[in-house]
């Protein structure tokens, strides 16, 4: 079946004037960063069809002449084809608002022969910057990308009444780009024993957002800092035998987390592999791995306390033995200093900045980075 990208233009392709919002003189046309490499990219590796979407409130009216428009509209286009980017269709709303006019953005009239059933709907995409497009992508059936800056979405999708959930959001086209061609990298863990009961969900490509709660606070404090300093969007909620010791919840939060990014992954295409050594105050830590496929923990780090909060030493090389034996990564952790607190902060530190160099992915080397062909 046919698939679709169904893009907005003002806001998407071209930055949307700021003042008055309309495009009506050829001073105002300025394309959207990094959008002729990636929609170039797009059309070159993959089968999409490119539909242009787009509201032009008035178009043909006193208060937005025609003769303002087509100059413009035309030389953008032109720029697209120099770059051999070109649009299947067109479609441009001309009403206002108040008119609700049937074929305006969020409602479909305009695009009635893409709901025929030759087009799998599912697996196309709109994009665009305003929530109307969110919509749009709703009512066709489609995946949605919102093209803005992430901060504050969460919060103007649920003022909008919590009903719309974009696939990505973004203010970035290679980001963009990057999650049609490669996918997304998620990946949901539920792990229950009798001692303990986990779920863990990770997003590699995320912005480091974390929801941690394990039962042990300084743990919690120790995997919120993997979250936050490696970009990985993390939740994790552990119900464990604390009656009993920490030993299980920390043992077995490990090999679900090493699962979870293993699962994440994904296929390894692109990534760079490998990953940093920082300092904290007194103390240089230092964690280097490798998500080969090959398990193995160095550890070289002594703790002279026999907690630091309520977590016990003993249980950190322990922790990252599951975590890496769960992974199939090989981890290398070694730490010098004198706070206790320092150092085990600056181990996870360590390995969240190595988590994220290690995890980067370039979909223009789309490649296993091994000379075996498999890792």
């Amino acid at each position: 079946m046919k698939k679709a990208l169904f893009i907005d233009r003002d806001g998407t392709l071209v930055v949307e004037p700021p003042v008055d919002y309309q495009l009506d003189s050829l001073e105002k046309l300025e394309f959207y960063p990094k959008v002729f490499r990636n929609l170039h990219f797009i059309r070159k590796q993959l089968d999409y069809e490119f539909v242009m979407v787009t509201n032009q409130d008035g178009l043909g009216t006193p208060s937005f002449p025609e003769e303002t428009f087509w100059p413009v509209h035309n030389k953008m286009l032109k720029a697209f084809e120099g770059e051999g980017i070109t649009f299947d269709d067109i479609l441009i709303d001309r009403s206002f608002p108040e008119e609700n006019s049937p074929g305006r953005k969020p409602r479909t009239g305009m695009l009635t022969r893409y709901l025929t059933g030759e087009y799998d709907l599912p697996n196309s995409f709109v994009i665009g910057d305003r929530l109307t497009d969110i919509e749009l992508a709703k009512n066709l059936g489609t995946k949605s990308i919102w093209l803005r800056n992430p901060e504050g979405a969460t919060d103007e999708l649920a003022a909008h009444g919590g009903v719309l959930s974009p696939s990505l959001v973004t203010d970035d086209w290679d980001t963009i780009t990057e999650y049609i061609f490669a996918g997304e990298r998620r990946a949901t863990i539920c792990r229950d024993t009798q001692e303990t009961s986990i779920r863990i969900d990770v997003n590699l490509d995320g912005n480091g957002h974390t929801d941690i709660a394990t039962g042990v606070g300084f743990f919690d404090h120790m995997l919120d800092q993997i979250g936050k300093h490696s970009g990985i969007d993390l939740t994790i909620q552990v119900k464990g035998d604390l009656e009993v010791d920490e030993h299980h919840t920390i043992e077995d939060t490990g090999l679900a987390l090493g699962e979870a990014l293993l699962q994440a992954l994904g296929n390894k295409r692109g990534i760079e592999r490998y990953g940093y050594t920082l300092p904290m105050d007194d103390c240089l830590c230092s964690v280097a791995l490798d998500f080969g496929g090959r398990p193995w923990l160095v550890w070289d780090a002594d703790f002279k306390r026999e907690k630091i909060g309520d977590m016990p030493t003993e249980m950190f090389p322990h922790f990252f033995k599951s975590l890496s034996d769960a992974a199939r990564m090989n981890l290398n952790i070694k730490a010098e200093g004198y706070n206790e607190h320092h150092k085990i902060e600056g181990i996870f530190k360590a390995l969240a900045r190595s988590l994220k160099m290690a995890i980067r992915r370039d979909i223009y080397k789309y490649e296993l980075p091994s000379t075996k062909g498999v890792i």
